[in-house]
């Protein structure tokens, strides 16, 4: 099947102007200012003219298996279903273990991601979890990394967070060179994905790293930046000393009014104070617990993270905070593929179909497709997972 969009006002996430995007099979074969097709092969043409074409959401973090337990066995929050995922505009997730690496596994979380994959979802994973030393599917990190197409980095490991292992710079370093190493043995990243906390420490760690051995920064993917504003400050300094950082998505209220900020918050004040644009990403902690902290760290709530909450922010960032529409869609595109060395994000010939139209003053999602594959079709999903 060929679908030609005809006349999309096409941001790649950089911005093309009108173009006509021809798709074929699982990828985009064209983008021109008019495509013409004389052929007796059927071809679906959708008139794109009154759209944004942009690239499918990348979403960096994801408990695709599920999460949690931070209440109690009956907290374990559910995996998430393909849908969760499509209805957001996402078309590529990359999943992780969390807290609980005991009665979550990582035969799992693969068997998930393969699962979602059969579903027509790009799904990838990382091994480990928040605690030191790394547990792993195989014998090793570098197993994993080599040896499973899906796994492609190390996390999300916890610091200066109680809840994590408290890692020493050592240990962290050691990790980080072992997924370095890997990575360029099997034409990967192997990034490290970071859990940061609300601990004093923030990220002296990864600075001590960095000072004390040859693992660069950006070998660390920070996540939850925008915790509170301190952290915040400490990850501008991150940024701007050659690494990235991600703002998270999900939170809730009480976080909010406790000084956290929203992740669209967070980007644009990190745009302000001359952050560059490819160092800022935003990912949403989908059905990940959200347990509430007093300042003595007693639970005193819990909720669950959702997909939806990363194409909120997207639409946050422009439509309240005016961060420029093609720098708040890299955030959630491009510049999360690139950091994880992922294909993805971007709108070229070559590149996979992952693409939506998206009206262009609501910003809500018209069409959709993932590996070419039609999800939805004028506002409707049609295309559901195996449980719908």
């Amino acid at each position: 099947m060929l679908t030609l969009l005809k006349g999309a006002c096409v941001f790649a996430p950089t911005p093309l102007g009108h173009k006509d995007v021809l798709l074929a099979g699982e990828k985009i074969i064209a983008i021109e200012d008019t495509i013409a097709l004389d052929s007796s092969l059927s071809i679906d043409i959708v008139d794109a003219t009154q759209y944004y074409l942009i690239p499918g959401l990348v979403d960096s973090l994801v408990h695709i298996s599920g999460g949690g337990g931070e209440a109690g066995f009956a907290s374990r929050t559910p995996q998430m279903n393909v849908t969760d995922a499509f209805r957001a505009g996402i078309t590529t997730v990359v999943g992780a273990l969390g807290t609980d690496d005991v009665s979550r596994t990582h035969s799992d979380l693969l068997a998930k991601a393969k699962g979602l994959r059969e579903e027509g979802l790009n799904a990838f994973i990382h091994t480990g979890s928040y605690h030191v030393p790394i547990k792993t599917l195989g014998e090793s990190i570098s197993h994993d990394i080599l040896f499973l197409h899906e796994c492609i980095g190390v996390g999300e490991v916890a610091i200066a967070d109680h809840r994590g292992r408290q890692p020493t710079a050592v240990e962290l370093a050691k990790i980080a060179a072992e997924a370095r190493t890997a990575g360029i043995l099997s034409k990967k990243q192997g990034t490290v994905s970071i859990h940061v906390g609300t601990g004093k420490q923030k990220l002296d760690l990864l600075f001590e790293v960095a000072r004390s051995s040859d693992i660069p920064l950006d070998q660390f993917y920070p996540t939850h930046m925008n915790r509170n504003s301190d952290l915040l400050m400490a990850g501008i300094e991150f940024a701007k000393a050659g690494g990235v950082i991600d703002f998270t998505a999900s939170t809730t209220q009480y976080d909010l009014a406790n000084g956290e900020l929203a992740a669209a918050e967070a980007l644009a004040y990190c745009l302000e104070h001359g952050v560059d644009a490819t160092r800022l990403t935003m990912s949403s902690d989908g059905h990940a617990s959200l347990p509430i902290y007093d300042k003595h760290n007693r639970l005193i709530g819990f909720e669950v993270g959702s997909e939806q909450a990363l194409y909120d922010a997207f639409k946050q960032a422009v439509l309240e905070f005016q961060v420029p529409f093609d720098k708040a869609l890299a955030s959630v595109t491009r510049n999360p593929a690139q950091v994880l060395g992922l294909h993805k994000g971007i709108l070229a010939p070559g590149c996979d179909a992952d693409c939506l139209l998206i009206d262009r003053e609501s910003f809500e999602i018209v069409d959709m497709w993932c590996l070419g594959k039609r999800i939805i079709k004028n506002k409707n999903l049609i295309a559901k997972g195996f449980f719908a």
